[in-house]
C-alpha cells in the first residue's frame, strides 16, 4: 500500500456560480451535497466521500486546489515529512471544510495548489429520493449520471519538473508519457493506485500559470457517454470533441465547456487497470501523436490552447 490512497476531489472556480451548479447538477448529473456563500459541495452517485467536486464563486476560473487522501494517519505524517523535505513550496496545515478535516497544503512549480489529509466526511443520504436500491452503492442517480470522480488535467511549463513534484511529494508512478522530437517531456500520465491514472500533466502552450485542462468524471459503460452527448445537444452545452476513444489510456471520451468556459470529460476506461508492480511507463513518439485519436479524430486545435483561467492571445 502506498502512502496515498486516491484522487479524492477538486476544487474548480467559476465566474458564473449559479449557472455552473446549474449544469453540474441538472445535466451533468453531480449531487449537492450541501453549499454555503462561496461553494457548493458536489459528488457524483457513487462518490462515497461528502464532495469531490468543490464547486467556488470567484472572479476567475480554473483551479483552486487539488485534494487527495492518504491511507491512514500515519501515512498522512509520513508524506507531510517527505514534502517538507523536498524543497517544494508549501502552505502548511488548514483545518479544513465541510468535507473533510485538517489538511496539509503544498503547491507545484507552476502554481497548482494541492492538499493531502485523512480525515474525511462520508455521504449520508439524506432522504428517500437519494437512497441507493442497492446497498453497496452510495446514492441515486440522474442527468448524465457519472460514477466517480476519476481524474484531472493540468498544464504546466516544465512536465518533466512536474513529473518530479508528483514523485517525490505524492510518490506518484508514471503510467504513460510523450516523448517529443526535441527531447522534452510533453505529457504524463500518473497514478497512486492501480487505476491507470488519477492525473495528467501535458505542456502548456497558451504562456499561462496555474492552469486546468480538464477534469473528468467516469462512467459506468460507453453507451453512458453516447446518452449525455444528447443531453448536452438538447441544454445547448458546447461539445469540444468526442465522443470517440484516445490513443493515450484507451478511454472513451466525451468533452465539453461548463458554463463559465472550464473544460470537463466524461470518461470510461473498461476495466483496464494497472497491476503489474514493476509496470514500465508506455512511450508515445510525436509521430504516434499525429496518427490522432485511436480511432483516427484528430486532436483538435482548442484542446492544445484553451485551459482556464484564460489568457490574452
Amino acid at each position: 500500500m502506498t502512502d496515498i490512497a486516491h484522487l479524492a476531489h477538486v476544487e474548480m472556480l467559476t465566474d458564473r456560480f449559479e449557472e455552473s451548479l446549474d449544469f453540474f447538477t441538472r445535466i451533468y448529473g453531480l449531487k449537492l451535497s450541501g453549499r454555503n456563500e462561496t461553494s457548493a459541495y458536489l459528488r457524483a452517485w457513487d462518490d462515497y466521500e461528502y464532495a469531490s467536486l468543490k464547486l467556488t464563486r470567484a472572479e476567475t476560473t480554473g483551479v483552486g486546489h487539488i485534494a487527495y487522501r492518504a491511507a491512514s494517519q500515519e501515512a498522512l505524517e509520513r508524506r507531510v515529512a517527505a514534502i517538507e523535505a523536498s524543497g517544494f513550496k508549501t502552505h502548511g496545515w488548514i483545518d479544513g471544510d465541510e468535507s473533510h478535516g485538517r489538511a496539509f497544503r503544498f503547491e507545484d512549480p507552476f502554481g497548482h495548489v494541492f492538499e493531502i489529509y485523512y480525515d474525511t466526511v462520508w455521504y449520508e443520504a439524506k432522504d428517500a429520493a437519494e437512497k441507493a436500491a442497492l446497498k453497496n452503492t452510495a446514492s441515486a442517480f440522474t442527468g448524465a449520471a457519472p460514477r466517480r470522480l476519476d481524474h484531472l488535467n493540468l498544464l504546466a511549463e516544465d512536465v518533466t519538473e512536474f513529473r518530479r513534484f508528483m514523485e517525490t511529494c505524492l510518490g506518484s508512478r508514471v503510467t504513460e508519457l510523450i516523448q517529443l522530437d526535441n527531447g522534452r517531456i510533453g505529457g504524463c500520465w500518473f497514478t497512486v493506485n492501480n487505476k491507470t491514472y488519477d492525473l495528467a500533466c501535458t505542456e502548456e502552450h497558451g504562456k499561462g500559470h496555474g492552469r486546468l485542462h480538464h477534469v473528468t468524471y467516469a462512467t459506468d459503460q460507453r453507451e453512458d457517454i453516447l446518452r449525455a452527448a444528447d443531453l448536452f445537444l438538447q441544454n445547448g452545452v458546447h461539445i469540444e470533441t468526442g465522443p470517440h476513444k484516445h490513443a493515450i489510456q484507451g478511454t472513451f471520451f466525451l468533452y465539453v465547456w461548463e458554463p463559465a468556459g472550464n473544460r470537463v470529460e466524461l470518461a470510461n476506461s473498461g476495466a483496464r487497470l494497472i497491476l503489474a508492480p514493476d509496470w514500465q511507463p508506455v512511450i508515445w513518439t510525436e509521430a504516434d501523436r499525429r496518427k490522432g485519436q485511436a480511432w483516427g479524430l484528430k486532436t483538435i486545435e482548442t484542446f492544445h490552447t484553451h485551459g482556464t483561467p484564460p489568457v490574452e492571445a
